[in-house]
């Protein structure tokens, strides 16, 4: 199995100790990376960097966790938006470490969505940690999916959960570390097959003692085949599959 054949759907290149070389690295090795970032003002670099290269594409975001630090970058956010396609990271997060700021993360969350609802043809990717109720509820409340596209990153919801999902639209993007569970790799298998895409949430997961990088997503592919019961080769064409499907869906 070659790079040119992997998909990173969610990968922080700007937290790697070389952001250029992360960016570089991508492209040396044809993996089809989505650089997400956590706060807007973070957008512009990685767009100039992105922009020059075939493999990959940044995403303006505002993460949940840091709302409560950078809700005032939401005017920020809006102004980048119109030049930006892909959304992320943004969500919901319920953890006990930021419980408290979710009214705040809601209203931004909310804020995003509608956005992107009348700006239309944006991708996202979302996290939903112990929120994935009021993620799906914000969701199906205000952006239909003919006006956009969301991928759930690191879904670790029920199996009653990812049909809501899928039936609101939504795709998933798996990683290797999902795998350690064995209740989260049940519902990864029971996935539809045209709806799920690779990840690594690098540097955020580790290989050994090392850092994931966006060539790490073979070991996702490799779980997702075992889990599945298929090869890695067809497992691999899938998610290919499924990534231009998803980017074709909102041009």
């Amino acid at each position: 199995m070659t790079a040119r054949r992997l998909v990173d759907f969610h990968c922080h290149l700007d937290l790697y100790p070389d952001h250029a070389e992360a960016f570089a690295a991508c492209e040396r090795e044809e993996v089809f990376t989505l650089a997400v970032t956590t706060t807007p003002r973070a957008w512009p670099r990685n767009q100039t960097l992105a922009a020059p290269t075939t493999h990959v594409r940044a995403a303006l975001g505002l993460h949940p966790q840091l709302v409560a630090q950078y809700q005032h970058e939401v005017e920020l956010w809006d102004q980048y938006l119109p030049q930006a396609r892909y959304i992320g990271e943004v969500g919901l997060d319920a953890g006990p470490k930021y419980f408290r700021s979710l009214p705040a993360q809601k209203a931004v969350f909310e804020h995003i969505l509608r956005a992107c609802a009348r700006a239309g043809g944006k991708i996202l990717t979302v996290h939903s940690v112990r929120a994935i109720t009021p993620v799906l509820d914000l969701l199906e409340a205000h952006l239909p999916s003919q006006r956009g596209r969301v991928v759930l990153h690191w879904f670790t919801g029920t199996r009653a959960e990812a049909r809501r999902a899928v039936d609101l639209g939504c795709w998933f993007s798996v990683n290797a570390e999902m795998f350690r569970n064995d209740r989260h790799q049940k519902m990864i298998a029971a996935l539809p097959a045209d709806r799920i895409l690779t990840e690594t949430d690098g540097p955020f997961t580790a290989v050994g003692d090392r850092p994931a990088r966006p060539a790490d997503a073979a070991l996702a592919l490799q779980h997702l085949a075992s889990a599945r019961g298929t090869t890695v080769d067809i497992m691999s064409k899938m998610v290919l599959s499924n990534l231009r499907t998803l980017t074709d869906a909102v041009e």
